[in-house]
């Protein structure tokens, strides 16, 4: 998932400013709080874009080129001619836009903490959806994160349509995944 938002600070009301006071890095938000920050973010922007990719398209391409590629189209899709494309904490190639790397940027930069947050809440709410369909592997309640929990319910059911068959993680190296 990958998220870009542009925010048109000369037409942001003084009530949408202070609504988004709090805005920083979501890892730092409790879920009820991204919550929260999410219907606020939407308000307030200007563009918003939300990319998703697949587990075999991320197989396909591997997750770092994957990733570029989602935060490119993000970006491309909030973005403007006119507006500096902030992000967080390096250039993205191939992106027609201006841009800046911003170090440490969801805790600098209003417009890459909303993303941020909008990002991780739309993860989320898909894998607790996923987890209608999938519920032998406790995604409503570990959204796709590698728990012990989770990690047991891959060894007792095996892999998911959701699981990456590249992801090169300890618990996946233990178990059988054919």
């Amino acid at each position: 998932m990958a998220a870009a938002v542009l925010f048109d600070l000369e037409r942001l009301t003084l009530s949408a400013r202070r609504s988004l006071a709090h805005l920083n890095d979501s890892k730092q938000h409790t879920e009820a709080g991204r919550e929260e920050l999410y219907p606020l973010v939407l308000g307030a922007a200007e563009r918003v874009a939300i990319v998703a990719r697949c587990p075999r398209g991320i197989d396909a391409r591997g997750l770092h080129v994957t990733n570029l590629e989602a935060l490119r189209s993000a970006l491309t899709g909030a973005g403007c001619q006119d507006a500096l494309c902030l992000v967080d904490g390096f250039r993205v190639p191939g992106l027609e836009l201006e841009q800046r790397a911003v170090i440490g940027g969801d805790s600098r930069s209003a417009a890459i903490a909303a993303a941020s947050v909008l990002a991780k809440v739309t993860r989320d709410r898909y894998m607790r959806r996923a987890a209608e369909r999938h519920p032998e592997w406790d995604f409503h309640t570990n959204v796709g994160y590698s728990t012990p929990e989770h990690r047991a319910a891959i060894a007792a059911n095996g892999i998911s349509p959701l699981h990456r068959l590249s992801f090169a993680s300890i618990a996946y190296q233990q178990l059988p995944l054919g």
